[in-house]
């Protein structure tokens, strides 16, 4: 599947899985808006992407602070000034806290792990749906967690955690019913914890993945491109995993 006809917008894409997703739609030729907190991080993973031959006038890097309402309403805007539509928008970010005791994180850290998961992918998803409506293949794409599917338990993450992600998980569902009818896709993918490979080493293409194996990196990609790739008739609300 090629997608030199999307244009999408990837949040906390500066490391991690976000970055993992900045290069692999990238590589599929996708036309890319990455944001992160700082813009050097930003800049950092457009110049990879460049630097794999990507055209340099489909690769845009920006400072985005998901907590911060004024500054995701900035990125879209930049975003609207660059573009007249988005036809995927992936909300990745999400700070993780860790820790099984509700006593170990300090109030500043509870507030900020709700406000990047929770807060932030409903802000971003309001600011970027103007353009999502103007696509004719709007999709949005929300990594959650397996820790926010009900009664799981099984994670080390925070308490913090695990209601940014039972929020994320709420939201998403209600805006898939909401969103149906003006032909908005809303897939939200609730993985286990999962290795993530350089997509730019030689483990992607070599990385074990039996049954036996932990979810890779590559999976959780593949099953976006998957989902993306349906015809419009086809909402995929979400994937959920088996966790080994």
């Amino acid at each position: 599947m090629t997608l030199e006809q999307h244009r999408v917008v990837i949040t906390a894409a500066g490391r991690d899985f976000g970055r993992t997703l900045a290069l692999r739609f990238a590589s599929r030729g996708a036309e890319v808006h990455l944001s992160a907190r700082t813009l050097e991080a930003a800049e950092h993973v457009r110049d990879e992407i460049r630097a794999q031959g990507h055209d340099a006038d489909r690769v845009h890097a920006y400072a985005c602070d998901l907590t911060d309402p004024v500054s995701v309403r900035e990125f879209a805007a930049t975003v609207a000034a660059r573009t007249d539509h988005v036809d995927v928008l992936v909300n990745n970010g999400s700070r993780y806290q860790h820790g099984t005791d509700l006593l170990s994180a300090s109030d500043e850290d509870v507030v900020d792990t709700l406000a990047s998961g929770a807060t932030g992918t409903v802000l971003a998803s309001k600011a970027f749906l103007p353009l999502l409506l103007k696509s004719a293949k709007p999709d949005i794409v929300t990594m959650v967690s397996g820790c926010g599917e009900t009664g799981h338990h099984r994670s080390d993450a925070h308490d913090a955690f695990y209601a940014a992600k039972s929020a994320q998980a709420g939201f998403t569902e209600i805006l898939s019913r909401r969103l149906r009818d003006r032909g908005v896709r809303v897939i939200s993918l609730y993985p286990p914890d999962f290795d993530n490979h350089d997509p730019l080493s030689d483990a992607w293409e070599g990385a074990p993945r039996t049954a036996k194996d932990p979810l890779t990196a590559q999976s959780l990609v593949d099953c976006v491109f998957f989902a993306i790739g349906q015809p419009r008739d086809c909402f995929i609300k979400s994937f959920h995993f088996e966790q080994v």
